[in-house]
């Protein structure tokens, strides 16, 4: 019995974006109760929190990204082509949270305020999309032909939208319950006090979020409620209302501790509750992760007998020998659970450039004057744009109030 390098491989992956929703939850939550901390001596002390952690909370981001590259790159291609918009903005969102983490400190006082709304801002934006990704992911992509058949703006629906307002709600209360970890004081007190309101907030659209599920998704409501798996399944629940009472109990008798892992077990749950409504569908609804895995030896694994897997420039009907090879535009990727050995594409191109260009007769090169020319022009183009930018750069932060020494 072998080892399951793609089931490996999910682990790893999901382990990655679930360190990045923790780690970087409860980043975004201080962004989102910014509006909250109105003494600016208190939103010093509440980024001073996050200020050693909050810049490498990405890199687990990163990890299962590239992790679904290398491993599922069906599943790449799809999410990414399907979800395109919402992680722009995304990411987008991080790119202003994380200019205005840094330029805060160096704003002048009169300035500081423009810094502090590009700061909530980034954090709504970053946290909305990826709640209407995955409301997105939990609702399906169509896929045909191993591509995503769906259309730029399908993943706006009222579900995702939802989600992204629910996932607000759940990071400010993570961020809340850091602060409450963290501080001493007025704002410990103040987080106490805002902490409360937030557990109900959380608790309503977790329960809104369960019952609009199964309703609109069938195949989720039969795994959700066929037997055995709604006996399996019925402890989630009943830990999630625990792990409730548990915080809402932590937060009045003023709590240090307790109440940030209160909320972290919460959103394990959550998590998990995703798992156990899409496993082992990494393209729901019916994508599992072996369908989509990647080449052998990109996974790992290594071919017994290794087979010629990439024809080009022929037909699928000149390979009706071969049962290992279907279509798939230029290249031939083999059929699920058949190993085959690597050819050289750039070698393969090489020799279908050289015929082409054997049968269609070679060009005459350009003069050389008129390549210089073109190196000089766009050579000039890029050192003018990038003066351009910089330029706007410094007018901006200028603006901004922050001055040079």
């Amino acid at each position: 019995m072998g080892i399951d390098l793609s089931l490996i491989w999910a682990v790893i992956i999901i382990f990655g974006i679930m360190m990045y929703v923790v780690m970087d939850g409860f980043d975004l939550g201080i962004g989102i109760l910014f509006p909250f901390l109105a003494d600016t001596s208190e939103r010093d002390v509440a980024m001073n929190t996050v200020a050693p952690i909050w810049d490498g909370n990405e890199t687990w981001l990163v990890l299962g990204g590239a992790g679904l590259f290398a491993a599922f790159p069906l599943a790449y291609s799809v999410v990414l082509s399907a979800l395109y918009l919402p992680i722009i903005f995304m990411l987008m969102g991080l790119i202003f949270r994380g200019v205005a983490f840094e330029f805060r400190f160096k704003a002048s006082a009169a300035r500081q305020h423009v810094w502090d709304k590009a700061f909530v801002g980034g954090s709504l934006a970053a946290t909305f999309f990826q709640g209407v990704a995955l409301g997105a992911f939990i609702h399906g992509f169509p896929v045909a032909d191993r591509a995503y058949a769906g259309g730029p703006l399908d993943w706006l629906t009222p579900f995702s939208v939802f989600c992204g307002l629910a996932l607000i709600v759940a990071y400010a209360l993570l961020g809340c319950t850091w602060l409450i970890m963290k501080t001493a004081g007025d704002l410990q007190k103040r987080m106490h006090d805002i902490g409360i309101p937030l557990v109900w907030a959380v608790l309503a659209v977790t329960g809104i979020v369960s019952i609009w599920t199964p309703l609109t998704h069938p195949d989720i409501a039969e795994r959700w409620f066929s037997m055995p798996n709604l006996i399996l399944f019925l402890p989630v629940p009943i830990l999630v209302l625990a792990c409730t009472f548990g915080l809402l109990r932590s937060i009045k008798r003023y709590a240090h501790y307790s109440p940030f892992l209160f909320t972290l077990a919460l959103i394990f749950l959550g998590y998990s509750g995703l798992g156990i409504s899409l496993w082992p569908n990494i393209i729901p609804p019916s994508v599992t992760i072996w369908d989509a895995e990647g080449e052998p030896l990109a996974l790992g694994r290594r071919c017994a007998t290794p087979e010629p897997g990439v024809h080009l420039g022929r037909s699928a009907a000149d390979h009706s020998a071969d049962p290992h090879v279907h279509r798939l535009e230029l290249l031939r990727v083999s059929r699920k659970g058949q190993c085959r050995r690597r050819l050289s594409l750039k070698r393969a191109v090489t020799e279908r450039y050289m015929q082409n260009k054997h049968e269609s007769g070679a060009a005459e090169p350009k003069p050389l004057w008129k390549r210089m020319t073109w190196l000089v022009l766009i050579w000039s183009a890029s050192v003018l744009a990038l003066g351009v930018v910089a330029w706007l750069i410094r007018q901006a932060m200028t603006a901004a109030g922050l001055t040079s020494p």
